[in-house]
């Protein structure tokens, strides 16, 4: 144990103590004299807490930046200043602004970000990123850096920035599956953008609870009103005050380990508003994280299972935890998988499912093509389920710098993953394992050439069945010469001859 920590602990009992009524207390059965604690013992103790927290934040503020949101102006709108005599015959000169890169420059926009690699990636929270700024972050040594998005994900309301600077301190990890209520955490972030020069504020409190939900916000578009996975019931409720700016900062323990990263909920009537939340810091966050400091595609597995109904009893009187099968997609995961409609889902991979957002919050947790056991109900018997999930359709914006290579200036994806411009699924018409879309054709490719178009759906290359990318690339890669692919709206019509590229 460390020094600091011992320190931390001898306060703890003298809290304890010093909590007591009259001037006898009792440590278990023992009585202990209050008088026994002068007031240098008193200071001593507040000043051990004092040594715990700023060492906490000591260790971690060099590893946050505050952020700058500046509006693109559009072209056409941009202010004129009318040069015009003022009240005494003068002419005035327009005010001189200070730009972004001036360390006076006040946004009227911002949000905090995190290191997560020392040449210049920082991670924030996707939703203080609004899609018509620029960003600049100002990183703890004052220095303002223009950043560029790398990647950005609306299903974990994760993104991450890319700034030309080598040498910067990423923040650690720690573990935000294991935090319990009323454990001292640290808010580190930049409220109302008081940190201009990079010098992160601070604020400290415990956490008030876990696996919390996001209240609600349904609209025509999104029924559920839950975008992100994580407002499904993982979200780390904190009394530690999160002011406007702090989206994106490090919710800190007393290591200076990062646990999770603020986020700001818009207040709901009749909901606690001076509660603060975090996305914790599990294996998805770790999983997202590594896959946006690439610049890829976040994926997300997809079972098929449907809500009909507006609630009631999850699983209508059955004993023990579950949700019952009300729908299923057909050609989905769930649908090949044997489930079916009446079926009560009792865990996944041996976690109880309590209700439908917690099956949507644990199989949403894993990655495309990971294989799930459930334990499904039917019949008064218990049975194991395997299935293979397919990708989650993501609503929002995404933003992806690295994509994967074209095939012959073809690109594919899942049938259950991609949706139109409204953010719905495109293909609800089509059995989902009937073959892969096709998402973009490069004009003048030979995948272009042979009249291959996106929005169509490949189901065979050659003779051999293709339901998945990976099943596309593995049956393309064994072929140099002429390709045929067969279209699965088209079954009547000839194969497409896809030529090799030049």
């Amino acid at each position: 144990m460390s020094k600091g920590f011992q320190k931390l602990n001898v306060f703890l009992l003298g809290i304890l103590l010093w909590s007591g009524m009259g001037e006898e207390i009792f440590w278990g059965r023992y009585p202990i004299s209050r008088g026994l604690w002068a007031e240098e013992n008193d200071r001593a103790l507040l000043a051990a807490l004092e040594d715990a927290l700023s060492g906490a934040i000591g260790r971690a503020e060099k590893s946050v930046a505050a952020i700058a949101l500046i509006p693109r102006t559009p072209p056409g709108s941009a202010m004129r200043w009318e040069d015009r005599p003022d009240a005494f015959g003068r002419r005035v000169s327009p005010p001189v602004q200070p730009g972004p890169m001036d360390p006076d420059f006040t946004p009227n926009q911002y949000a905090t970000g995190v290191v997560i690699d020392p040449n210049g990636l920082i991670l924030t929270a996707f939703h203080a990123l609004p899609e018509n700024c620029e960003y600049y972050v100002t990183t703890p040594d004052r220095k303002i850096y223009r950043a560029a998005l790398k990647g950005a994900d609306p299903r974990s309301d994760l993104a991450v920035l890319s700034i030309d600077a080598k040498g910067l301190t990423p923040i650690a990890f720690g573990d935000g599956q294991r935090v319990r209520k009323g454990q001292i955490v640290i808010a580190l972030g930049n409220p109302y953008a008081i940190a201009r020069d990079g010098q992160a504020s601070a604020s400290w409190g415990i956490i008030s609870n876990v696996a919390r939900k996001a209240p609600p916000q349904p609209d025509e578009n999104d029924p559920v009103g839950k975008i992100a996975l994580y407002h499904f019931g993982a979200l780390i409720q904190t009394d530690a005050k999160l002011n406007l700016g702090t989206s994106g900062g490090a919710l800190v323990n007393l290591q200076g380990e990062m646990i999770g990263l603020c986020v700001s909920l818009a207040a709901v009537a009749g909901y606690e508003t001076a509660a603060g939340y975090a996305i914790p810091v599990d294996a998805t966050f770790r999983r997202v994280v590594e896959t946006l400091k690439t610049g890829r595609e976040v994926e997300y597995g997809y079972l098929g299972v449907r809500r009909t109904s507006g609630g009631g009893p999850p699983s209508e009187g059955a004993d023990g935890p579950g949700v019952r099968v009300e729908d299923l997609v057909p050609g989905s995961p769930a649908h090949r998988s044997g489930l079916r409609v009446g079926d009560v889902i009792r865990t996944v991979n041996g976690k109880p499912i309590y209700d439908f957002d917690s099956l949507v919050l644990e199989v949403g947790k894993l990655p495309v093509e990971a294989r799930v056991r459930l334990e499904v109900s039917r019949d008064g018997r218990t049975t194991p389920i395997e299935v293979v999930l397919s990708k989650y359709p993501i609503r929002g914006r995404k933003v992806v710098s690295q994509r994967p290579p074209a095939w012959r200036g073809l690109w594919v994806d899942y049938l259950t993953g991609v949706v139109d411009a409204t953010g719905r699924p495109m293909f609800t018409a089509l059995p989902f394992d009937l073959g892969v879309a096709v998402t973009e054709v490069q004009e003048g490719s030979p995948a272009w050439q042979a009249g291959l178009r996106a929005g169509m759906v490949i189901s065979h290359v050659g003779r051999t069945p293709v339901r998945t990318p990976r099943e596309f690339q593995e049956a393309v890669a064994r072929q140099s010469g002429p390709v045929e692919v067969r279209l699965a709206d088209e079954p009547d019509q000839p194969v497409r001859i896809i030529p090799p590229g030049s």
